[in-house]
């Protein structure tokens, strides 16, 4: 009899061993599940696209090509953006994001092992979402709505996905290797640019799937109530990491690396979009971003309708450094403020391309001729040679055109323009979009447009698209 009992209570422990990490996970589903604002929909006419020509529209938002890029103009309340957003891109919604989990599944094949991470990230950032103005949670819940049918519920519930691919640049910036610890940004300012204002030329350098280069998009927003903006992103984001508002304010962010990484704060993208959203200067700008704590750390580029530029260190626990740049000045990713001998910052010194590719827009930027146009910043930001103008092969990782960049922008805050890449990476041409016309409220995506004239696709991309060389220097 003694014997059996042990024998039963040896069977209900393992059971109570085996049942353990899904109680576990349960318990982490109830606890990190974020409620949607309720009646997320109730102001919305839920109309679906149609077609008018070449252009494919749903009440006043509207989504065309320009070339080989997608213009999406977005109008109204956070709602309204939400849900037209969604409807309008769908499919291609579904294309990245697939891509997101795909990589997940490579990255980590067994599928215990990926709920594990899963229930790791929702515990660690379950107070993500006391960070995000009720506006981008609504506008979060109303796209999230629209999103069906919803081929990724299995993995998560769609509004809690959206939350968090809201945050993914940020959380991506918080791992050691981060593959966006790559970007460069030239600004020349009114002494040297081609009329007034200044010329931000940048390459968003993201080694992801090629869909986010591919699928990318021109985001014309025009939020009631505020400043109408242009967003260079991809399908799901409307938030900012290259963009540029009415008022002729460009904002753009680079991965970054000092301290540690928070669980709360607001997630760059949201903090990038606000600002477009309410600032029309660069003093503006940086009192905006002070009011608000980071998530991660990160440098901002600033550049208003005047000239003034600036660069701002953002780092979790610590103030803010602003630079302000020089006539003509290139930014990698490196801090040069108060975090510079942090020794995050200095592995990023050490182990990645930041100086190289410093140095050698420094001598790009010497022999600019002393007048800047736009296609003078295009053969900036596809320079493949290294400092001292040696050769490097294609896609080493120390050139400024590693043939990684998920797209290129070239800003001239005084006209109000600026000019996309098409894929692939920076070799496609340069598309302009003339924003003075564009973020009008009169504007009409079917109406006939004034020729303005791209700028041109580089050589390199007219043969057989290369096969970049993976090099020792990120």
């Amino acid at each position: 009899m003694g014997g059996s009992r042990r024998v039963r209570r040896w069977l209900l422990a393992l059971v109570a061993l085996a049942a353990a990490p899904w109680a576990l996970h349960l318990g982490v589903e109830r606890l990190t599940r974020w409620p949607a604002p309720p009646d997320a929909l109730a102001s919305v006419e839920r109309h679906e696209p149609r077609w008018q020509g070449e252009v494919q529209r749903l009440g006043a938002a509207w989504s065309r090509r320009r070339g080989a890029l997608r213009e999406v103009g977005l109008v109204g309340t956070p709602e309204q953006i939400g849900w037209a957003h969604t409807r309008l891109l769908a499919e291609p919604m579904r294309r990245t994001e697939g891509a997101v989990w795909s990589l997940f599944e490579r990255l980590v094949p067994l599928s215990p092992a990926r709920l594990l991470l899963m229930d790791v990230a929702k515990w660690r950032y379950r107070g993500l979402i006391h960070s995000l103005d009720e506006a981008r949670l609504r506008e979060i819940a109303a796209g999230a709505a629209a999103f069906q049918p919803d081929p990724f519920a299995a993995q998560l519930e769609a509004y809690q996905r959206f939350v968090v691919l809201n945050a993914l640049y940020d959380i991506a910036l918080g791992f050691e290797h981060s593959p966006l610890i790559g970007c460069t940004t030239f600004v020349v300012g009114p002494s040297r640019k081609e009329g007034g204002g200044a010329l931000l030329a940048r390459a968003f350098d993201f080694e992801a799937d090629p869909i986010f280069d591919e699928e990318k998009v021109v985001f014309l927003v025009r939020p009631a109530g505020r400043l109408a903006f242009a967003s260079v992103a991809w399908p799901g984001l409307v938030g900012v990491v290259s963009g540029m508002n009415e008022a002729g304010l460009a904002a753009v962010v680079h991965g970054a690396r000092a301290g540690e990484p928070r669980a709360v704060g607001e997630p760059v993208v949201h903090a990038l979009r606000r600002v477009l959203e309410e600032a029309s200067t660069v003093e503006q700008a940086v009192a905006l971003l002070d009011a608000r704590a980071p998530l991660v750390t990160h440098l901002v580029v600033l550049a208003d309708a005047s000239g003034a530029a600036v660069v701002v260190e953002r780092s979790p626990g610590s103030a803010a450094t602003v630079r302000r740049l020089p006539a003509a000045a290139v930014v990698t990713n490196h801090l040069e403020g108060a975090l510079a001998e942090d020794a995050r910052n200095r592995r990023v010194l050490a182990t990645t391309s930041t100086l190289e590719r410093r140095a050698r827009g420094e001598e790009l930027l010497a022999e600019l001729p002393e007048r800047v146009g736009a296609a003078d910043a295009v053969r900036l930001l596809r320079d493949r040679r290294g400092v001292g103008g040696v050769e490097l092969p294609l896609g080493d990782r120390r050139a400024i055109d590693a043939l990684i960049a998920t797209h290129g922008v070239v800003m001239d805050t005084e006209r109000r323009v600026l000019w996309v890449s098409e894929a692939p990476h920076l070799l496609g041409r340069f598309i302009p979009f003339e924003l003075g016309r564009l973020l009008r409220p009169d504007y009409d995506p079917a109406a006939p447009e004034p020729p303005l004239q791209a700028l041109p696709a580089d050589p390199l991309g007219e043969r057989a698209p290369p096969v970049p060389a993976r090099s020792s220097a990120p």
